[in-house]
């Protein structure tokens, strides 16, 4: 794990922030075990075999999780953005991280990566 992300998710000012994305990041490697991840942009973005697989930003109100390779997805109405091929899902103060789902997804889109 790269210590810059560690360091860019223990350095945000909310704590539930913090949380979210600590928690999002275990989702990505349960998913991914061989997920590289690097700082871009100032945020998270996981890879596999070199090519986006997850990415991880924050806003003043929200944290997004984008997941890339999704066109094959069949996700929930209303909960995820983007075009076909990348889906973001904006997760608010409060939201409960359906951890095993997302993880579930994340494998599948990056199977084929």
């Amino acid at each position: 794990m790269n210590q810059e992300i560690k360091d860019l998710i223990d350095g945000l000012k909310e704590a539930w922030q913090q949380e979210l994305c600590a928690q999002l990041r275990d989702v990505v490697y349960e998913a991914i075990p061989e997920a590289q991840e690097r700082l871009q942009y100032k945020k998270p973005h996981f890879l596999k075999n070199g090519k986006y697989a997850a990415v991880i930003s924050t806003s003043k109100d929200a944290v997004s999780f984008t997941i890339f390779h999704a066109a094959e997805l069949e996700l929930p109405e209303g909960e995820w953005d983007g075009p076909a091929e990348r889906k973001t899902r904006k997760f608010r103060k409060g939201d409960a991280v359906e951890a095993k789902q997302l993880a579930a997804w994340l494998a599948q889109t990056s199977s084929s990566i």
